[in-house]
């Protein structure tokens, strides 16, 4: 009885043993169905990709994935918010440990870096697909997240604007958007140019907090700056055409002097005229008819 019962524990312990390394093994599996699945969908695109395509790069038939997921959304579901968790949580992180608004700006870009480049195919997925995916009820959650990634960053540099360390004259809202747009690409930067993560987030924070002026060149002109200083191309300047009825400065001085010239010029006609006619009467001289 005593060997029996023993026998039926041995059992019963060498199938949870079995069940243990069935379970792993599906797990393992079912991570590496994902893995394929998100390097499809970053290559062809979310919507592009089939379930047919998938078990097929898994090896597997297409029925056999449904053991796995309900859905290709469900795999979808599972690579983006695996994603986006880690994304918050080290914005959360960052704001918790690190201190001021410029300390907790560097951790956020590090951080996010470093996620990004573990999650190239999410990043991809929602790079190519978000029309899509913000328009499916099953993915509202990467709204939700994006405006508390937006609302952190808001209000850090806000704090920094109040508190000297950034410029006052920025506008947080745009400023965001911006550097946004720049810091979710690194992985892109990384294989395309040859740049480790590390080297990428580095230059970021440098242009982002130092900007690319050197410290002790001189004082680099703003565009309106540069117009203002810029020399004055020479110009040959031409007379002025002559229009009918508007004479020029120069025309109406001289019909000025030829006026006031005129009465003198008459004046001294008549006295040549009379003086004439004295020195004829003088002689005795009488005029020749024409």
């Amino acid at each position: 009885m005593s060997t029996t019962r023993k026998g039926r524990a041995a059992g019963r312990g060498g199938s949870a043993g079995t069940i243990t390394a069935d379970g792993a093994m599906r797990s393992e599996r079912r991570a590496d169905m994902v893995r394929l699945a998100g390097d499809l969908f970053a290559q062809k695109g979310y919507r592009a990709t089939t379930v047919r395509e998938i078990a097929d790069a898994a090896g597997i038939l297409s029925g056999s994935l449904y053991h796995h997921f309900d859905s290709k959304e469900s795999i979808g579901d599972e690579i983006l918010s695996s994603f986006m968790s880690e994304v918050l949580a080290g914005y959360r992180a960052a704001v918790a440990l690190a201190g001021g608004p410029r300390a907790v700006l560097e951790q956020i870009v590090r951080s996010t870096s470093g996620t990004l480049a573990r999650h190239r195919a999410a990043l991809a997925m929602l790079q190519n697909d978000w029309s899509y995916f913000s328009a499916q009820p099953r993915f509202a959650y990467l709204r939700k997240a994006l405006r508390e990634i937006e609302r952190i960053w808001i209000t850090q540099l806000e704090l920094g604007q109040a508190s000297g360390v950034f410029r006052a004259d920025l506008d947080a809202r745009l400023t965001y958007r911006l550097l946004r747009d720049v810091l979710w690409i690194p992985a892109q930067w990384r294989r395309a140019g040859g740049f480790t993560t590390d080297q990428v987030v580095d230059e970021f924070l440098r242009l982002l907090f130092d900007g690319i002026n050197s410290p002790a060149g001189p004082a680099t002109a703003t565009p309106s700056t540069k117009a203002a200083h810029r020399p004055v191309a020479k110009t040959t300047r031409r007379p002025a055409a002559k229009t009918a009825g508007r004479p020029t400065a120069k025309a109406a001085a001289r019909s000025a002097a030829r006026a006031a010239a005129g009465p003198a010029k008459a004046a001294a006609g008549s006295a040549k005229a009379a003086a004439g006619s004295a020195a004829d009467a003088a002689t005795g001289s009488t005029s020749k008819p024409a």
